[in-house]
């Protein structure tokens, strides 16, 4: 039941920047919300642009709600009348943590797309505990990075379980993408870098507990050279949101028991022939020289000024025009093996980003009880872990293909 203090199901925080308007037209749109009579409202700092916003996108429906996010007071009464925030207000390790401490204290779910895994690291070593304490489910990370990986190794293993009567002992994702950058992405990611966590992201267990890491953790390294991988049929290479996304699947491997010996890694997917071999080769050897040169402050200040800035992203056309694919495949340790592929329309990072956000915040809304450990759950959370089989519904039932056999 709500708090007696709710007046929302949803607010949606950031609502006026380049993902934050997708998200208002999607929930919007959604016939869950009007079947449910579902209350929601815009927030963010400026109340005259999300009000233009409200009558540009002609939802009059919806709530609006001022919050600063360095205004603790602001924050709290913001998360106090919501059962869930969902929040595309990043760089989240600038802005975001007062918000998310403030759904802790308030006990309220929280979502969001950020891929900044050393922030999340320390919302796991300083708020972990207190949302259990307070049954609040707190979920980074419910984007293109990282909802696909981590609910495609979910089902790999549910699905050698169920079906094969063992664990996979490893799973292994290759990507196929079209698609742009928005300028918040960027700026997150630059934000990681002049923060000096080059060294922490490098980290494959990163965002495990610290009794769920293996004692040679170098077996599970991101990849730097091309390879042939013949269960994929395909030339593979280093895949840019590995480095999120594996920490990520290794956290719910540790939280939902895949197993002491599970090893998860994915790649991009370039295809056959000679020349795919000589894409994977020169793949590999520009992702080994951009990382250096991200490591130089110079290239780092060039890069911001040709990249988008925070607000822009591709073009309604453009994001229409993208997509992406995930082919996978989990192994058992008797050589036994389970095949996936998860795909969608839409620019992975722009229009599959708001569609898993908005159903993983809807999961949280409207379909609390049937979460996995029902309201007793709580915690810094992943996809898999806090929503499960009811977010592989929700994303199905969105027109996601979510294949598993």
């Amino acid at each position: 039941m709500p708090r007696a203090s709710e007046a929302y199901d949803l607010v949606l925080y950031g609502a006026t920047g380049f993902v934050g308007r997708q998200t208002v037209a999607y929930i919007a749109a959604h016939p869950d919300v009007r079947a449910s009579g579902l209350r929601w409202a815009l927030a963010g700092r400026n109340r005259a642009k999300l009000e233009a916003l409200q009558r540009e996108l002609q939802v009059p429906q919806a709530g609006v709600l001022v919050a600063d996010a360095a205004d603790t007071s602001a924050l709290d009464t913001l998360a106090r009348s919501a059962r869930v925030v969902l929040s595309t207000a990043g760089p989240f390790a600038l802005y975001g943590t007062p918000l998310v401490e403030a759904c802790v204290r308030q006990g309220c779910h929280y979502v969001d797309i950020t891929g900044e895994t050393p922030w999340v690291k320390g919302l796991i070593d300083r708020l972990h505990q207190e949302a259990q304490r307070r049954h609040a489910r707190i979920i980074p990370c419910c984007g293109f990075d990282s909802i696909p990986s981590d609910i495609g190794a979910f089902l790999a293993q549910n699905t050698m379980r169920s079906v094969h009567g063992r664990d996979c002992v490893d799973v292994k994702a290759a990507y196929s993408i079209r698609g742009g950058f928005n300028g918040g992405t960027l700026a997150s990611f630059f934000h990681m870098l002049d923060a000096g966590q080059a060294q922490a992201m490098r980290d494959p267990f990163l965002l495990n507990p610290a009794d769920h890491r293996p004692a040679h953790p170098e077996a599970h390294a991101d990849p730097v050279g091309p390879r042939f991988d013949a269960d994929l049929d395909s030339w593979l290479g280093p895949f840019f949101m590995a480095p999120v996304n594996t920490r990520v699947v290794r956290r719910s491997a540790a939280l939902l028991d895949y197993g002491a010996d599970f090893h998860y890694q994915e790649y991009l997917r370039l295809g056959r022939g000679g020349s795919r071999a000589v894409a994977a080769t020169a793949l590999s050897a520009s992702s080994v020289a951009t990382q250096w040169a991200m490591g130089l402050k110079p290239v780092r200040a060039l890069a911001r000024r040709l990249a988008p800035a925070p607000g822009e992203g591709p073009s309604q056309a453009s994001m229409d025009k993208g997509s992406f694919q995930s082919r996978i495949v989990g192994r058992a340790a008797d050589g036994t093996l389970v095949h996936g592929r998860i795909a969608d329309q839409g620019d992975p990072g722009n229009r599959a980003t708001t569609k898993m956000l908005c159903e993983s915040a809807l999961a949280l809304a409207l379909q609390d009880k049937e979460l996995p450990q029902g309201r007793k759950h709580g915690g810094v959370l992943t996809p898999a872990s806090g929503l499960g089989d009811v977010l592989v519904a929700r994303l199905r039932a969105a027109g996601m293909t979510l294949q598993m056999g």
